[in-house]
């Protein structure tokens, strides 16, 4: 297997895109955060102290997707079209499912876009509630499906 990481001599390098067409791609990733039940019930009655944890979850989470080659070494600036992020709360798991969809039309993926805004709305989670809840669990957090370039489309077998 060739590494395109690197080149002949071993030295790390970013793959060269430039002769790629450009092409629709989306990726949707997804994980989750455990907590206990009361902490759970405060976010969802939004008695939390530092505000709406799902807004400044989803905020902080497109912030960072957008940031993404700036935190991954080899990651390309990527001009992003779309992004969204949406939580489910999942009261008999005592857990919230986060899932990060991203978009754009260009030379190369947007799945570390989409697992970055995951890991760190799940991280704006956690800050938000620490103070009631030390012991919460970020876990999970997986690519479910890309669309686009050459490799073309993967979809996570469930």
């Amino acid at each position: 297997m060739k590494f395109t990481h690197f080149d002949e001599e071993g030295r790390s390098k970013m793959v060269d895109v430039s002769e790629k067409s450009d092409t629709f791609r989306e990726a949707h990733a997804s994980g989750f955060i455990y907590m206990k039940q009361e902490t759970l019930d405060l976010i969802l009655n939004k008695k939390i102290e530092k505000g709406n944890v799902f807004e400044v979850a989803r905020v902080a989470g497109i912030m960072a997707l957008k940031k993404t080659s700036d935190l991954i070494p080899m990651c390309h600036p990527l001009n992003i079209t779309g992004a969204e992020i949406h939580f489910t709360p999942e009261p008999d798991k005592n857990r919230i499912k986060i899932d990060c969809k991203v978009r754009l039309t260009g030379k190369t993926g947007v799945e570390m876009e989409a697992l970055t805004g995951v890991s760190v709305a799940a991280l704006t989670i956690y800050d938000m509630c620490k103070a009631v809840d030390k012991e919460m669990i970020i876990s999970d957090i997986m690519l479910i499906k890309k669309t686009g370039g050459k490799s073309g489309t993967f979809v996570r077998k469930v």
